[in-house]
């Protein structure tokens, strides 16, 4: 039983550090904006002013809207806020995620699925831009979310900047994610199978 644990862990371990050290930069030219997403993602649609990119667990979806001369921090939150109960997000609380260049505002929760979620707007300090990214996440991948959202840069970029070195996580705190990630498939489950219902 220990063994298999630790080979989980091991495994996750692997997949983190391999997501984190390969990534994928996009460019939007006409905005002259760059970012960057992990390795092996799926583009599922591209347009002037939308992108989303999946992977088996995990979806990003960037927006772009022009910035309006209102746009202060008060209407953005509560835009952020509105967004959240669009998709029924519970258990909300503000964030900080840092993006140089950018006044930034963020929102976490969770999905009714029991995912993860992040909103986050990225109002440009150069153009009249605000970048909404949003994230839905499995729990223990938020590391990855914030280095997505915080690569969005202004200017020209050919390649992927250098990744920080991956924190090593201890194996309680692995256990735990592991725990965790069970739970909500197992939710996921009951729910396929007609257990659960959303009220």
């Amino acid at each position: 039983m220990a063994n298999n644990t630790l080979r989980k862990i091991f495994l996750i371990a692997c997949l983190l550090l391999t997501l984190t050290v390969h990534a994928t930069v996009y460019t939007w030219s006409q905005y002259d904006l760059t970012f960057e997403t992990p390795e092996g993602g799926f583009v599922t649609y591209s347009s002037n002013t939308r992108f989303e990119i999946q992977w088996d667990e995990m979806v990003m979806t960037v927006q772009l809207y022009s910035k309006e001369k209102d746009d202060e921090k008060k209407i953005i939150k509560e835009n952020l806020h509105r967004k959240a109960l669009d998709y029924s997000m519970f258990d909300l609380s503000d964030t900080k995620v840092k993006v140089k260049g950018f006044k930034s505002y963020a929102l976490q929760g969770t999905m009714p699925d029991g995912t993860r979620a992040i909103i986050a707007d990225l109002v440009s300090k150069k153009q009249n831009l605000i970048i909404e990214v949003t994230v839905n996440y499995l729990y223990g991948n938020r590391e990855m979310v914030d280095d997505m959202i915080e690569s969005f840069t202004e200017g020209k970029k050919t390649e992927a900047r250098e990744k920080k070195p991956q924190r090593v996580q201890s194996k309680e705190d692995a256990e735990k994610q592991l725990q965790e990630q069970e739970k909500e498939r197992q939710l996921q489950r009951d729910r396929n199978a007609g257990k659960l219902h959303d009220a």
